[in-house]
């Protein structure tokens, strides 16, 4: 290796450690670029462990809390720098061969049944593996009683006294002699068990391995351990992994079953066509595993997130109870309650009625039916709402007087699954969140007359779910505002969206097995939204859609502007009559894009029938449509536009 990289190895190993103190080391050597000795240093720099369990273990180096930049540059700097998938292993070779002392050090060697103190006596670069001998006195704890020093003799011995370097933890040195042995080993340990994947040295070498793949994997991890990252996209993401590992050593037994053998008979060709089916399923796997490595793409495709929310159904008694909740409960707060909601004229029957001073708790004792009333305060909260039944939860008074406050960190604010949800007079203030501050799964939320602020993404419309939102406003998502989901239906009037990454954010509803959304977008004011004020998500459409205009109107083949629902009906001729020329354009922008991927959805669909041998369908399969009504929104002051569409 030359004696650039050499000083380059030095300069950054002793910077880790000692600052400053490394320039005049440096100085000192700068001809002979050979003596790479960690002698003459200082006492230690890294911490000490002292190891769990019963036997009395010598104190290890504490390397496993580095941060993210420190292992994000000795990665990119001084072990992998600009190799390529297939040069890794020799890359961290030379890279050891620098920093790791070559004997004289010791040893905890762990494994899933025991621990022993070991001594290194030498070091096998090339296989990253150290040659090791049972240490004196003999320490050792397993689970296997019978695990002597004669049995760990023989295993050795079987192994060769090699032993990976990723499974050992260096024993505490307060000289620092041993400082950047431990490192070494601590990054080496790292990359195999976080970083390195078992297919990576099969993918292609035309790219830079750390940019790739190194460090979107490490952003990822330290996202996670910093809880940035959704429970349930850490447990997608960990059962792919899992998925795709197990797939991947089934690929290699069928790929070494056919390579060992000679003839050409009818097994070997069914060997083939199954390692062909196992690869197309590796690859689509390892495309979703870099859709959520991905900082990026990661909320921009999000993840099917199953709620496991279970109704209550009606309560055993048949009754219907209205939860009143307040702070402090007042005569005249009272008197006005009674008066315009627990008994108003046109009530003809007798109220149950329960007070709570936590609108959680009040919504936790919600049965099929209930209504939870919230009068004016500011509640914090430290939980999550869960609303798997017809509940509405209405606040009495404006919004703004009306405050639920979520404190700690944690997924979720509010939930629903119920077939009926109304929330009414509500703000919701969202913090240290890592998951959007409203998820509707399944059935129908109404959200009306509410003011929302975000912490990470706003509200999410789940496939199968349904969205209906009214003059409301919601703002400060990290993410998109709403999110919409393939599958779903989304109904948007008169709502102002601001001051989000992005407005409003269309998911992917390309996919065979995705149905198309229902969206309708009336009289909303989508501004100042750092990217785009609507966002369709869908991979790059090669051919293109037969398209023509015709007084304004868009005509796509496979697509149509439907009438909306009755209940917007009205509005909407309102609308229409009043909109401008410059809402017009971004209105039109956004229904025709829609059309236009919902007709390539149709052709695809099509393909795939005669695929199979249908030549003739039903007309309403054939013709599934996007339902869009998009009309009187204003698009102002947004960072990219009024619509995009992002391309994968």
């Amino acid at each position: 290796m030359c004696c650039r990289r050499q000083l380059h190895y030095r300069s950054w190993a002793e910077q880790e450690l000692f600052g400053n103190r490394g320039e005049n080391l440096l100085q000192e050597d700068n001809d002979s670029c050979s003596d790479y000795g960690s002698r003459d240093k200082p006492g230690t720099a890294l911490g000490r462990t002292v190891p769990d369990g019963d036997v009395l273990f010598p104190d290890i180096f504490h390397t496993d809390h580095l941060l993210f930049y420190e292992r994000f540059k000795a990665y990119q700097d001084y072990i992998l720098a600009d190799c390529k998938a297939s040069e890794v292993k020799e890359f961290t070779a030379e890279y050891l061969e620098k920093v790791l002392e070559p004997s004289g050090w010791q040893a905890v060697w762990r494994t899933n049944v025991f621990e022993v103190l070991v001594e290194v006596i030498d070091v096998e670069y090339s296989a990253l593996k150290a040659v090791v001998q049972v240490s004196e006195p003999f320490l050792c704890e397993s689970q296997v009683s019978t695990f002597t020093l004669e049995c760990m003799q023989e295993l050795l011995e079987l192994k060769e006294h090699q032993i990976p370097l990723q499974e050992l933890w260096v024993v505490y040195d307060e000289s620092g002699e041993f400082d950047q042995t431990a490192l070494a080993v601590e990054h080496v340990r790292f990359f195999y068990q976080c970083i390195w994947r078992t297919w990576d040295e099969e993918e292609e070498d035309d790219f830079d391995y750390f940019v790739r793949c190194v460090e979107p994997r490490l952003r990822l991890h330290y996202d996670i351990l910093e809880h940035r990252v959704p429970s349930g996209l850490v447990a997608d993401y960990q059962k792919l992994l899992s998925q795709c590992e197990e797939l991947y050593r089934k690929f290699l037994n069928v790929r070494n079953s056919i390579s060992s053998s000679d003839s050409d008979s009818e097994v070997e060709n069914v060997s083939m066509v199954e390692g062909l089916k196992l690869y197309e399923k590796i690859e689509h796997l390892k495309q979703k595993l870099k859709l959520i490595e991905n900082p990026l793409l990661r909320y921009v495709f999000g993840y099917q997130k199953y709620s496991g929310l279970q109704a209550k159904g009606l309560r055993p008694t048949g009754t219907k109870i209205t939860h009143v909740v307040s702070s402090t409960m007042m005569a005249s707060l009272l008197q006005s309650l009674i008066r315009d909601k627990l008994c108003p004229d046109s009530c003809g029957e007798e109220l149950e009625i329960q007070f709570h001073s936590d609108p959680l708790a009040a919504v936790n004792a919600c049965y099929e039916g209930d209504t939870v009333i919230i009068c004016p305060g500011h509640y914090v909260v430290d939980g999550m709402f869960c609303i798997a039944d017809s509940v509405e939860l209405e606040g009495y008074g404006l919004p703004d007087d009306i405050v639920i406050e979520k404190r700690g960190k944690g997924d979720n604010f509010v939930d629903c699954a119920g077939p009926n949800i109304r929330i009414s007079n509500l703000k919701l203030v969202q913090h240290d969140a890592v998951e959007g501050i409203l998820n509707v799964h399944h059935g129908k939320t109404t959200l009306e007359n509410c003011v929302l602020q975000c912490e990470t993404t706003g509200i999410t419309v789940r496939t199968s779910a349904e969205l209906l939102m009214k003059n409301s406003d919601l703002y400060g998502a990290k993410g998109a505002g709403v999110e919409i989901y393939p599958g779903s239906m989304c109904t948007l009037l008169d709502n102002g969206i601001h001051h989000c990454k992005e407005g409003i954010l269309i998911k992917n509803f390309l996919d065979e097995h995705y149905d198309i959304p229902k969206i309708t977008l009336v009289n909303n004011m989508i501004h100042n939204n750092e990217g785009y004020g609507v966002v369709l998500v869908r991979p790059t459409i090669k051919s293109s859609i037969p398209s023509k205009i015709n007084d304004g109107t868009a005509c796509v083949e496979g697509f149509r502007q439907e009438q909306p629902p009755e209940c917007v009906t009205d509005e909407l001729e309102l609308y229409e009559q009043a909109e401008i020329p410059q809402q017009i354009e971004g209105n039109y922008e956004i229904a025709h894009e829609l059309g236009a991927t919902s007709a390539k959805k149709s052709q695809m669909h099509k393909k795939r029938l005669s695929e199979l041998g249908i030549t003739e369908a039903d007309d309403n399969l054939m013709s599934q449509e996007v339902f869009v009504s998009i009309v009187g929104n204003q698009f102002k002051w947004n960072g990219k536009g009024s619509f995009g569409t992002f391309l994968f």
